[in-house]
């Protein structure tokens, strides 16, 4: 028989949420910065080469 799951707490509910909130912050702020530093042309970050269509050799 089917027996219902205990309750979670309101802390430890809010302390997921809280974890979650800050990985997410976390990554938005290294992706402006690395956006920003890509714009100003002081970044050491590679492209991929372009590719160009009709180019034959």
């Amino acid at each position: 028989m089917a027996v219902p799951k205990k309750k979670t707490s309101k802390a430890k509910r809010d302390q997921r949420r809280a974890h979650w909130r800050r990985q997410a912050s976390s990554q938005a702020e290294k992706a402006l910065s690395l956006g920003k530093s890509i714009l100003s042309g002081r970044s050491t970050f590679l492209y991929p080469p372009a590719e160009e269509e009709g180019e034959e050799e």
